[in-house]
Parts: C-alpha cells; structure tokens; sequence
C-alpha cells in the first residue's frame, strides 16, 4: 500500500498531525504500536497559540470545552505565601492565553476527530521496525503485532512522532544531545472528591525542603509533583502510605482527593541533531525534550506538525519546491529552544535547595513586584516567546510583518457573519490588505485571494473583512505594512507598506509557486 504521508506514534503530535493532514486531503497511514491510547495524564496545560493549531482542523471548541482557563502562576514560600505571580497576557489569537487540560480527554477528542477523514488509516498494534529510504518514497516494515505477521507498506514521507526514545530516530542514527538532569520527580494524579482553598490555583510550592507543584486539572483532577531528595530512594515513594505523607503535607486529605495513580520521571534538555533525513522528519518529544515548567513539552510538538504538514501537502501537490521542508527546522529549533531555556530558567527559580539564597530570592521578587512593569517584563522574559520566524521560508524584505504570526480578531466576513479570522482564510495562502487593492497582480496570477481589512463600524462587503475592534489594523500599522502574505498556517511570508505609503510593492511569490485557484 503507498500513502503520502505516513506518521509513526499516536499521541498529541502524531494525532494532530492526522487531523492536518487528512482535512488536508492526503492519503495518511498512522502506525501505534498500542491498541489504544495511554491512559494517564502527562502534559497538563496548552495555550492560545497550539488551540489555533485545533481551530484549523475543527476541533477548537469542542476541546475548549474540556479544558479549565489558567488563572497564572503563584510561586509561595516555605509557608504557603505568594512571593510573585505570573499571569500570561492574551496574544491575539483568539483563545484564552493559558488552559490546563486532562490529556486522556483531549486525546479523546482528537481521535475523534481523525475518524471523520476515510484518506486516514489506523494501523493500531502496528510497530515499525524498519524504514529503507528511496529516491521518491520511504518503505517501512511493520510488524502486525495482533497476528505476529509482517507487511510492508510505502510513503513519500514520514513523520517520526515516536516519542524521546524514538526507534525511528535511532534508526536514521540521528544524535539527540543534551543532558538529563539526575534528579527524579514524582508525579501524582488525583480525581478531586472536595474542594479546597486554592484548588483552582497553578502553585510553585519554592520550599528549599521540598519543592512541589500544586496543579489544577479539568474534570475532576488534579495533580501534584516533586523531586526525590538525595537522602531518599524513589522505590519508597511509590506507594500509597508514601503519597498520602506528601498530600497532608500540603493540607490533603482523603476526603479530598482520591489517588488515582503516580509515577517517577526525569527531566531533560535535549534536540535531536537533525530534524530531517532525507524523506523522514522529527517531530515532538523525538525531536526535543524539555522540562515541564512552563507546561510547553507537548505544546512544542504540536507546533511543530503545525509547521511541518502545510509545507508536505504543497510539496506533494506540487505547489512549492521540495526545498521548502528545510526550512522546518530553521524555523522551528529557534523557538523551541528559547522555550526550553525559559523553562530551565523557571525551574531554578522553584528547586532552590539553600535557605538562605531561597529567603533572598523570596525577600526580591517581593520587593521587584511593587516596581511598575516588572511583572510585565517577568512574564515577557519567563515566559513565552513570541511566535516569530526570523528565518526560513519568508520574503525577508526587511518589512516589519514578516515572520510573526498574524493575529486572530473577531471579524465579520461578507456575509455580516461574525467569525474568527482564520476561519475565513481556511488555511489558504491568502493576502490581506488596508487600502486599495494594488502591487498583487503576481499573486492573483498564481491563485492567491485578496481581502480588504476595513476598520470597526464599516460594512461588510465582497473580498473584505471588517475587524471588529481595530486590532488586526492597529496591528499592521504597528509593523509598516498596509498588505501582507499569510501563508497556510497564519505566518506573514511578505509585507509591504504600499506604494501610496511610499513603500515598495509587494514581494512577489516564492520562486515556482503555484496553486488552484480559489473563490470566496
């Protein structure tokens, strides 16, 4: 059997990049060496940013439904009391800045959502043992792991969605450098039977005897972590009696929780060498890992295939270069790194071991808060880093708009309909403008739509938009550009500020590009 794409693992990444790429009409084959998904939870949180990657393939609100909107950060001391507190700020992209998930649930939903896509086959209980790449395709062995059969099936590409012990990596001999850190953590899971003060609260519990994480989950969980200390062996805290002693230490008892399992892992800091090998593409934990501390592990992945799954269906429907997927990676390592250094850097913050230099820390951040902007400037440089591409696959023309994600305001489209942007572009190259409708003639030749971007108040008409409240003008005003590019997955590739503004006209298309043309 041949298919387009075939994506080795079925977790967030490896189902969300099922989602993407069967809306996107590709003939996919999924291979899970599991019969179905992994039932404890594991990433706790998601942001605006990942939740648009789900509005694209459907799915934004019916997982938003499940999930519980983030009220920030505490870090406290020894004794309960918040020392500084970090609240992400909105970004514009049309959904809540921070949200904790249940991951079986989310997963749930996603898969779901692959079944609405027959170009899709599961091959569950399926475990790849080979891959032999060729000069246009990809063979892979699988064992059938229900009958002990072998078969082998064909790709033009793969995505290697297996995990940070990715077989598939080391197949490619790819290196994944870095370090583990030796310290292990235990991570208890509960279901919730009575609330308790602060049991909707995301706390850093920075105590220099035992820092611990106190996170709320959405329905009916919550969770707790912290390291093994050096005098202790994790064998004797992996048990019940164990657990409880750390629950009562942060005022739990059993008429509030029920443990529903608990586990011990490392923490990493690690990045796969390569990203792509010739026609097989890393993606998610095989391609990175970090620590939890910013609750970004998983968010990177789904970027990731965010990135990655546009950029394969142009190349196999033969509307861009093979070239372009080498941009994946000099798009993407950037920003995962930066994420990973803010986690690093936010985690020392918590595991703070001396006494002393935790009561100075304590006595700083105090003090600094009271500062104006300090909390803004914390929350800009611990946090997350804007979604940027400052290379690959854009004009580089020196306009401002290039490379950032475009917002996503409320508009109303020709209709008067009141719409999320992204729902009108459809994840189609699309070009947005404020103005007349000049400098696109190479565009309209390649098939690329227009729309005007008219201000608040103003009504709707053919090939434009209104923006509701002026953010998505403001916006532009803010970078030079009166016309932007928008590639599929909401980047600019190219900006101008007009002639009319004194500009240039705007960049034209990449080399060799070329699309169906649509209608709107």
């Amino acid at each position: 059997m041949t298919y387009d794409v075939a994506v080795v693992g079925y977790g967030p990444v490896g189902v969300t990049a099922a989602n993407l790429l069967g809306q996107m009409g590709l003939n996919v084959a999924v291979i899970e060496r599991n019969p179905d998904m992994y039932a404890r939870a594991r990433a706790i949180s998601t942001d605006e940013e990942v939740v648009r990657i789900w509005q694209q393939i459907g799915l934004a609100d019916r997982l938003t439904a499940d999930m519980l909107p983030g009220c920030g950060a505490n870090f406290v001391d020894a004794k309960g009391v918040p020392f500084v507190k970090l609240l992400p700020g909105p970004r514009g992209n049309g959904h809540p800045p921070q949200q904790f998930i249940y991951q079986p649930a989310l997963e749930k939903v996603l898969r779901a959502g692959v079944n609405r896509f027959p170009n899709v086959s599961l091959l569950l209980e399926h475990e790849c043992l080979r891959l032999t790449q060729h000069s246009d395709h990809v063979e892979l062995m699988l064992a059938d792991l229900t009958v002990d059969e072998f078969r082998r099936i064909r790709a033009s590409y793969v995505i290697a969605a297996d995990g940070g012990s990715s077989s598939l990596r080391a197949q490619l001999g790819v290196g994944f450098s870095g370090k583990t850190y030796a310290e292990r953590w235990i991570v208890i899971d509960t279901k919730v039977l009575a609330e308790w003060p602060g049991h909707d609260r995301l706390r850093f519990h920075c105590n220099p005897e035992r820092p611990t994480v106190d996170c709320p989950t959405p329905l009916g969980h919550h969770r707790w972590e912290f390291p093994v200390r050096d005098d202790e062996d994790e064998r004797d805290l992996l048990n019940e009696e164990a657990i409880w002693k750390v629950l009562r230490g942060q005022g739990i008892s059993d008429t509030n929780v029920k443990i529903v399992g608990f586990a011990c892992y490392s923490h990493h800091v690690r990045f796969a060498d390569r990203w792509r090998v010739d026609r097989v593409f890393l993606a998610g934990d095989a391609a990175h890992a970090m620590p939890p501390w910013i609750g970004q592990g998983m968010c990177a992945g789904v970027r990731d295939v965010g990135n990655l799954c546009w950029k394969l269906a142009a190349v196999l429907r033969g509307t861009l270069g093979d070239s372009v997927l080498d941009t994946y990676q000099a798009e993407r390592l950037p920003h995962v790194k930066d994420v990973t250094n803010r986690a690093v850097k936010t985690g020392k913050l918590i595991i703070q071991r001396s006494r002393w230099r935790a009561a100075a820390r304590n006595h700083v951040f105090r003090t600094a808060s009271r500062v104006p902007y300090f909390l803004t400037w914390l929350r800009d440089h611990r946090w997350l880093p804007d979604a940027r591409y400052r290379d690959g696959f854009v004009a580089k023309s020196g306009n401002g708009a290039e490379g950032w994600l475009i917002p996503q305001p409320w508009v109303l489209d020709e209709k008067g309909d009141t719409v999320r942007l992204d729902d009108i572009l459809g994840g189609r190259w699309t070009i947005l403008h404020v103005g007349p409708p000049s400098d696109f003639g190479q565009w309209r030749s390649a098939g690329v739509s227009t729309l005007r971007v008219t201000r608040p108040g103003t009504a709707p008409g053919p090939d434009g938009l209104v923006d509701l409240d002026g953010s998505l003008i403001r916006w532009l005003n803010k970078k030079g550009a009166t016309a932007v590019a928008v590639r599929p997955d909401g980047f600019v590739y190219a900006g101008t500020r007009g002639k009319a503004q004194g500009g240039q006209p705007l960049p034209p298309p990449p080399a060799g590009f070329t699309m169906q043309r649509t209608t709107r």
